[in-house]
């Protein structure tokens, strides 16, 4: 699903006209977490979501999270509910056995760093985490999940599209009010160029910012032609990324998020490809849902979030 322009456009009808079923959505979140009864763990649950539907930097968030602890030699793992996965239960994912289509494609990228666990009950996938030695269970997601106790909270937020007109669902992109997540959540982390102008955050909540960069790996992108293509949440983000690396460009194709990459898709793009001699380039998480044999024709550019201040880390964990 495409996030309509609305969503991120101040005052418009439409948000004015689905106003009061933005209010009831809204309502039934709260009333949903005030009822419920979180399972609690010995481990420490650390959930990294967001108010907004969609990608906000969740995954890269959750992945350097992951690494922070790994480097201090802490047992970690990920729980997921496996978008658009088609296993159900709680299992743990293996990157040389599993597919996109059957964990979904952030957990099949997540493993290569850490342990994952795609549970369709998080709470199952916390109680599988932890009876594994997992210290620390980081939940890709989940913010608005009351099943499970959390002992942190991270709300992860597009530094240039904040909180769009700040209108719950359908009348604009949000999960619940702003003010109600907050007083939940113990950080706010800021991924990309602050432009959205936030309105004064509460004193409690931490605020803590932190740029996607690309990865060095010596491919010089100025040289050949480019034909990129993306289904994630922005793909434009993706594009104008490989255009500050200097790669040219012939064209930039942009999918669903999630999308699935079938034959006819991907044969499509390679005739495109093929006929102005340029080189097929994707995201990360768009290539683990690529068949082994296609995948060797594609680049991937990766991408990892790092935070302008790593102490802020330390400061707010002090683990």
């Amino acid at each position: 699903m495409k996030a309509p322009q609305f969503w991120y456009e101040p005052n418009t009808w439409k948000a004015k006209f689905l106003y009061p079923l933005g209010y009831f959505y809204n309502l039934l979140t709260l009333l949903r977490g005030k009822l419920a009864k979180p399972q609690s763990y010995s481990c420490l649950t650390i959930c990294i979501g967001n108010l907004n539907v969609g990608g906000t930097g969740k995954t890269p968030t959750t992945i350097a999270l992951a690494q922070h602890f790994l480097k201090k030699g802490l047992q970690v793992h990920v729980v997921s509910r496996g978008y658009k996965g088609k296993f159900q239960g709680t299992f743990l994912v293996d990157p040389q056995k599993h597919k996109s289509d059957e964990v979904g494609d952030e957990p099949l990228l997540m493993s290569e760093f850490t342990s994952v666990w795609v549970s369709n009950k998080r709470k199952n996938g916390i109680a599988a985490a932890e009876n594994a030695g997992a210290q620390i269970v980081l939940l890709d997601d989940g913010f608005q999940d009351p099943s499970f106790h959390k002992d942190f909270s991270l709300i992860v937020v597009d530094g240039e599209k904040g909180f769009g007109n700040k209108k719950c669902m359908p009348a604009g992109p949000l999960r619940e009010n702003i003010v109600q997540g907050f007083k939940r959540a113990d950080a706010l982390v800021i991924v990309g160029q602050r432009i959205y102008k936030f309105d004064t955050f509460p004193t409690h909540l931490k605020i803590i910012h932190s740029t996607l960069k690309p990865i060095e790996t010596g491919m010089n992108w100025k040289e050949g032609k480019y034909l990129a293509f993306a289904g994630i949440a922005d793909p434009s983000k993706f594009f104008k990324t490989l255009r500050s690396l200097g790669a040219n460009l012939i064209d930039c194709v942009a999918l669903s998020d999630h999308q699935k990459l079938d034959g006819q898709v991907l044969k499509r793009l390679e005739r495109k490809a093929n006929s102005a001699h340029a080189q097929l380039v994707t995201t990360e998480k768009d290539a683990v849902r690529l068949s082994n044999t296609f995948r060797k024709k594609v680049l991937s550019l990766p991408v990892r979030i790092e935070f302008d201040d790593k102490n802020e880390l330390e400061n707010l964990f002090n683990i």
